[in-house]
């Protein structure tokens, strides 16, 4: 197949993917989640007059000519009916939230009193309605508080429970498997041979899918065997599997057996390699609702090409409107050449100049393994292909990284 531009490959990434049906979630197991429908106020807030303070439920009648002396006849905590109406010359003692007395339109706080027995003297006069929270000061029964599509945060939360509800309906985590391959390949914290190296790739990967609000699950390390690898994609269809995630085996060589793995399976790809760098030996198919994306084994290559592919498909299917992460503008820290034919993906460190610019200095050794420059980097500098020449000062996109 021909390269595709990563803005097409994109597309064909996202192009069948749907959010994934709703699910009833417990409030704190929704939060990071997607509404699945308008959230509606199951009771009004407060759901009568409240005190904002501590003090004494007055009529403002009563101490518009303060100081004044008033009959204390009573006590209101928040939580305990007072069922006593305020007369004239009376107060009640009230503390935050209580519900107002019936007669009292009015809080006078504690620090302009004194108590005095049975009594309180009012230092000065205080405006009628002064620290009273109407009844639906917050919000009012039927009113929908919080949209379909909101992706929740802790303080939707904390309104939605106020709300008085205690599931809510989101729609539900992808099931996300990860699948390396090679021989060379060894699990962190297993002793490599000469020959061989620790597997990084899945780990990153399965940290960027908890991220997203996937459910992640390892099949491990599939040698360089055709039988190997088509028993992997095998066990991620048993899993129920939303998107199948390999890295490595997905370039030309001899034993570079994905490719193969996914035809014998039926997987019909959609394409195989993007015209970036890193990242060009790209894959992406389904298999009936299951998402496959084969990964480059290099592990910048694989971790710039699932910031780019992998996350905003796991934004689609959780239902997410901000799919793509954003690019924003900033300006070189160092000269780069002109760009061959792929867009460049360069990994790079950020500083904020005086006048609050983002200057973006791109590493000057960019070979997709080194994880050392990927871990220090900043953010991306996005190149379009055959782009010229730029000096220090030019004006570049950047894609910040936050995972």
């Amino acid at each position: 197949m021909a390269l595709l531009s990563v803005a097409d490959a994109l597309a064909l990434v996202l192009a069948d993917a749907v959010a994934l049906p709703a699910e009833a979630a417990a409030l704190v197991d929704a939060c990071g989640r997607v509404l699945a429908g308008d959230l509606v106020a199951l009771r009004t807030q407060p759901p009568a007059d409240v005190s904002a303070m501590d003090g004494y439920a007055v009529r403002a009648a009563d101490v518009a000519a303060a100081p004044v002396h008033l009959a204390v006849v009573g006590e209101v905590a928040a939580g305990r009916p007072f069922d006593r109406e305020i007369g004239p010359g009376e107060a009640a003692r009230i503390f935050t939230g209580g519900v107002m007395p019936r007669g009292a339109d009015t809080v006078v706080i504690q620090e302009i009193t004194t108590r005095e027995g049975d009594a309180v003297a009012i230092k000065r006069p205080e405006a009628k309605g002064r620290y009273v929270r109407p009844q639906g000061f917050d919000f009012k029964a039927g009113a929908v508080l919080l949209t379909e599509g909101r992706r929740l945060t802790a303080r939707d939360i904390a309104l939605a429970g106020a709300m008085n509800h205690a599931t809510l309906p989101v729609h539900r985590r992808s099931r996300m498997t990860v699948l390396a391959t090679g021989d060379e390949l060894v699990a962190p914290g297993t002793p490599p041979s000469p020959s061989q190296i620790v597997s990084s790739n899945s780990v990153a990967l399965m940290a960027i899918g908890n991220r997203e609000g996937a459910e992640t699950l390892d099949l491990g390390v599939a040698p360089d065997r055709l039988d190997a690898t088509v028993a992997a994609v095998r066990r991620a269809r048993a899993a129920g599997a939303d998107v199948l995630v390999t890295t490595g085996g997905a370039s030309v060589g001899d034993y570079d057996f994905v490719r193969q793995a996914f035809a014998s399976e039926g997987i019909a790809l959609s394409f195989w390699q993007v015209a970036m760098q890193p990242g060009k030996p790209l894959m992406h198919g389904r298999l009936d609702g299951m998402s496959v994306l084969g990964l480059p084994g290099n592990p910048v290559s694989s971790f710039v090409c699932a910031t780019l592919f992998l996350v905003p498909l796991l934004r689609k299917l959780a239902g997410r409107k901000d799919i793509s992460l954003p690019t924003a503008r900033g300006v070189l820290g160092r000269a780069l050449p002109a760009n061959g034919g792929r867009a460049q993906y360069m990994r790079a460190t950020l500083a904020t100049a005086p006048d609050g610019t983002a200057v973006a200095t791109p590493f000057p050794e960019q070979d997709s393994s080194l994880q050392v420059t990927l871990a220090r980097a900043d953010c991306l500098v996005v190149r379009e292909p055959l782009a010229a020449a730029a000096e220090p000062g030019a004006p570049c996109d950047i894609i910040r990284l936050q995972f």
